[in-house]
């Protein structure tokens, strides 16, 4: 069978588009110009709004037993904790993974090449994209393995593949940003003099900088991350006994060993355009984030589910090419966003000037506890962190709008407490209507005609306080997005959005 995408890249993104390509049934290859997948990350954690995408495509209790929910977070200074903050109910009623999970991505990669391996799928390793040639009508590509080349076509190319990324070169598209001064480092190493639970997570903060560090599934392993000490910076090599004495000053943290160690300098940059052509562009060939918040392989995997389902789409002849000028006005939108706020509240959070000094120590330490000890505050914080908040409200995709829920906005989650999981519809990654009430015979007829799955939840109070509105219909994506919120249930505006892309389903052919 015709292999119909190439993706260069199988880091945490390319992983993702993988997995859920295969899911929907679409031949790819999948090629990585390392040996295997990494061992040193710097990415510590999945949030909700990934874990749900997981849990689209089957294996998101897989993910979450292989990491560690977070349950506390500790600010600290040697051993005596300056302040703590709760997180393991940060989202409690907003998802059905209220927490962080902590899950270092070298086992984040293991874990999904594994996924892949049982789906019949390998990896080709130690394989290169040379250069492509866009022809309009497909992808001419020219891969290296073992020093030769091969010539394949495809229809369409994603670029994986990292902050030099040979796709984002063949697109010609411009990188504008920045890299920030402060030098950082990360490792995990063995401490067993210092006692720590498995579920939290521990941070350090002065005038300087801050260390932070939370244990891993190996006994006595902590994988420790911070900024290099100004002072450091022009050795030429630096080495994790460099460090000790501060580490051990301010934290009382005693490596007896030290697995492995790295340290790096953190960019900033989005690119111009996600798609040209045949050519697409996800995760850090993208976009590079601060460390802020561990937003950055999150995104990146994002990228991956919104750009999978809109060429599955296309590929099957369930919509219309158009639909996949729709994956860049939604992305880069948010990218933008994304650097934009992680850049400030990092440069806030690592700067040397006052406002810096006064937020590592008077705010984190003293008033964000005392804010998140109010409900609102602690819902605001878990949305945002959690990306469960990202909404494509100004895409061409969206309209409409029932009760508080609008066309782009993510599907709200309904407490399994209420008898209802709204969300297990969802994995069957296809068009589905969702009616929290009764659905109308006019809409079942039509629903049934064009094949569209719909799902009829039982209406209670607790329902309408999350934002849905009682008889209302929704058409939801395949990612779970509200596409179509309607009030009354006339199919008329139905009728016309499926038809501006030529949108069906995949039920007649596809089996979940």
């Amino acid at each position: 069978m015709k292999k119909q995408v190439l993706i260069v890249g199988a880091g945490p993104t390319g992983l993702a588009l993988a997995l859920s390509l295969k899911k929907q049934e679409i031949p790819f290859r999948i090629i990585e110009k390392r040996a295997g997948t990494g061992e040193a990350s710097r990415a510590l954690v999945v949030h909700a709004r990934i874990l749900e995408h997981y849990q689209q495509l089957g294996f998101s209790e897989k993910v979450v037993n292989h990491g560690i929910p977070l349950k506390k977070l500790h600010l600290r200074e040697g051993n005596e904790d300056k302040a703590e903050l709760n997180l393991s109910d940060l989202g409690e009623d907003l998802s059905p993974f209220p927490y962080v999970l902590s899950l270092p991505q070298d086992v984040h990669e293991k874990l999904l090449v594994e996924q892949l391996k049982d789906a019949g799928i390998t990896v080709e390793w130690n394989t290169a994209l040379e250069s492509f040639i866009d022809n309009g009508e497909y992808i001419q590509s020219f891969i290296k393995n073992d020093g030769t080349i091969e010539e394949a076509q495809f229809d369409y190319i994603c670029g994986c593949d990292g902050a030099h990324s040979t796709v984002r070169e063949g697109m010609d598209v411009g990188f504008p940003g920045g890299t920030y001064e402060q030098l950082f480092f990360v490792g995990d190493i063995q401490a067993d003099n210092h006692e720590s639970s498995m579920g939290d997570m521990y941070m350090y903060m002065d005038e300087e900088g801050f260390f932070s560090y939370m244990p891993v599934r190996e006994k006595g392993m902590k994988r420790i991350i911070g900024i290099v000490p100004k002072e450091l910076n022009d050795k030429d090599t630096i080495n994790y006994e460099d460090l000790s004495p501060s580490i051990e000053k301010k934290i009382n943290l005693h490596a007896t060993e030290v697995n492995w160690f790295s340290t790096y300098r953190v960019h900033h940059r989005v690119s111009e355009h996600f798609k040209q052509g045949r050519a697409f562009l996800a995760g850090d060939a993208g976009h590079i984030h601060s460390p802020a918040g561990g937003q950055g392989m999150n995104t990146g995997i994002g990228d991956a589910i919104n750009l999978s389902w809109k060429l599955a789409a296309v590929l099957r002849g369930k919509a219309e090419p158009e639909i996949l000028n729709s994956y860049e006005s939604e992305r880069l939108e948010f990218a933008r966003k994304l650097i934009s706020t992680t850049d400030k509240a990092f440069t806030n959070i690592v700067g040397r000037h006052t406002r810096g000094r006064l937020l590592r120590t008077l705010f984190f330490p003293y008033i964000m506890p005392f804010l998140l000890g109010f409900s609102v505050a602690r819902k605001g914080a878990f949305k945002t962190v959690s990306q469960t908040n990202i909404q494509y409200r100004n895409s061409e995709l969206s309209s409409g709008t029932a009760g508080k829920v609008k066309g782009g906005d993510r599907l709200p989650w309904i407490k399994k407490k209420t008898g209802i999981d709204n969300y297990k519809p969802l994995q069957s990654i296809d068009w589905q209507i969702h009616v929290y009430g009764e659905a109308s015979e006019a809409l079942s007829s039509f629903a049934d005609t064009v094949q569209l799955e719909l799902h009829q939840f039982d209406w209670n109070s607790k329902i309408g306080k999350i934002g849905l509105e009682e008889n209302s219909y929704y058409l939801i994506r395949p990612d779970g997005y509200v596409a179509l919120a309607k009030k009354d249930q006339g199919i008329e505006d139905l009728k016309t959005y499926l038809l501006k892309y030529k949108i069906s389903s995949f039920k007649s052919t596809h089996s979940s």
